[in-house]
């Protein structure tokens, strides 16, 4: 890292569909700059359509970190996205003042800013306990737990994440404490400022916008690309909205319509729970796109 360097990370986040990924190009054109994506699905490279990735000509134009950079049979998590987004933001702030990081998931932005929590290690045992009720009994068991040990950890997760549910379970049964009690205590200082700014439409904006994507995905084959993924869904790098639904389709457990409905229902409740983390947060700038100019020119004039 350039120490002469005036050395800004700028976080953009927000819920699905609010239109975070079109202003991270704005601010990477404008600052000639590249960007690291804050997204816990779109690393894999298995999973486009369903996960929204920047389209072809973006990635081409525009070098982004963290898409297309896995696959869902490696292990990947919010420390390792951690370690690896460190390695990068050394390296680019080398060169560039302004580096930008876009995404909805919390964990992964707020590794950027305050770094993460140090939890306890869990015995092995425990760790496969918690996998085999997931195998065996899905996602269900899981929440029951945590609503009934951890109800305020409950309030915030996103609830169709197995990873961080079978993580909370795991804590929660090694430690018969509370998960909420070991997390906010991380308050790691970085070598550069951050700004952090959230786009979040007027609710019945955003819910026309998460229902015309989900409309989109199907026409650009998302039924397919999960079809092409059957044969991997218990791996639960998969279970997550819009590949859930459709493979309880292709398992014969609904029809199509149902399926499709559930997927807008979903994304719509994530929607929420992504903006309630981000107010939790306090520190982040809530921009609403129809009441004020949303370019990276008009935000950054008085940077």
């Amino acid at each position: 890292m350039n120490p002469d360097l005036h050395a800004t990370l700028i976080l953009i986040g927000g819920p699905t569909a609010s239109g975070k990924s079109a202003l991270a190009m704005d601010f990477a054109r404008h600052f000639n700059t590249e960007i690291i994506s804050a997204d816990s699905r779109q690393c894999f490279k298995e999973m486009s359509i369903g996960t929204a990735k920047p389209e072809a000509r973006d990635l081409e134009e525009i070098k982004h970190h963290f898409i297309n950079s896995h696959s869902i049979h490696d292990h990947f998590s919010a420390g390792i996205f951690a370690n690896e987004s460190a390695k990068i933001l050394n390296s680019l702030f080398s060169t560039h003042h302004y580096v930008v990081a876009v995404g909805g998931t919390g964990m992964y932005l707020k590794a950027l800013t305050d770094g993460l929590d140090e939890l306890p290690t869990v015995d092995d045992s425990i760790r496969e306990k918690v996998k085999l009720l997931f195998k065996e009994k899905g996602i269900t068991p899981l929440l029951e737990l945590i609503s009934t040990k951890d109800p305020e950890f409950f309030e915030k997760v996103d609830q169709n994440n197995p990873s961080r549910l079978m993580r909370a379970a795991e804590i929660i049964l090694h430690t018969n404490q509370k998960y909420s009690s070991f997390l906010g205590k991380a308050k790691k200082q970085f070598p550069y400022k951050t700004i952090k700014l959230v786009i979040c439409p007027a609710r019945e904006k955003l819910y026309a916008n998460i229902d015309s994507r989900v409309d989109k995905m199907m026409e650009m084959g998302l039924l397919e690309e999960v079809k092409s993924l059957v044969q991997f869904q218990n791996l639960t790098t998969l279970h997550t909205v819009g590949y859930n639904e459709l493979f309880d389709y292709f398992n014969g457990k609904t029809n199509l319509a149902f399926a499709l409905d559930k997927i807008k229902q979903h994304s719509r409740n994530y929607a929420k729970r992504q903006i309630t983390w981000f107010k939790n947060q306090g520190d982040y700038t809530f921009l609403d796109p129809a009441k004020i100019n949303i370019t990276a020119s008009e935000l950054s004039k008085d940077w």
